[in-house]
């Protein structure tokens, strides 16, 4: 390995893990702000109505996921939708980690199903945008990887 290797691998880490940690800031403020959908379903809908008001995608999956043909193919065609409409889009691994950020219970104290959190989007609306330093942070981070021509970029959120 040569020292730019070296170097360049250690400030991608670094790069890396503050774009996850402006990523885990900017769902924490926009659940409080209540400017998230939830669920794959939820997600579709929103955006069939709405896409002017989505400003990124979350997608989310761990490796047992990864086998998921139905919810492969979701993904596919939610990608495809933020791209027609310039939404910025996140593939993210951790999704323990996400259930923590946005604490969800496995089964609520009505024996309810947890929300499905494979697809998550940030809205922000005109009335009361969202003033977030993080999001700013991951729209760059989601800018410099198309110009890098990695459409969909992948993070990976760590468990605490």
């Amino acid at each position: 390995m040569t020292l730019e290797e070296v170097v360049g691998s250690s400030s991608a880490d670094k790069k890396m893990e503050t774009v996850s940690q402006a990523l885990e800031e900017l769902l924490v403020a926009a659940q409080r702000q209540d400017c998230l959908t939830v669920g794959v379903y939820e997600s579709a809908k929103l955006m069939n109505v709405d896409p002017d008001s989505v400003v990124l995608c979350v997608l989310a999956t761990d490796e047992e996921d990864e086998d998921d043909i139905a919810l492969q193919i979701h993904f596919t065609l939610l990608q495809a939708f933020c791209c027609d409409n310039d939404i910025n889009i996140l593939r993210v691994s951790g999704v323990r980690r996400l259930a923590q950020l946005l604490e969800e219970e496995p089964k609520d104290g009505n024996g309810n199903e947890p929300r499905d959190l494979h697809c998550i989007l940030v809205t922000n609306p005109p009335v009361q945008p969202l003033q977030c330093q993080a999001l700013q942070d991951v729209g760059s981070f989601c800018e410099e990887s198309r110009c890098r021509n990695q459409w969909v970029p992948c993070l990976e959120l760590q468990d605490r």
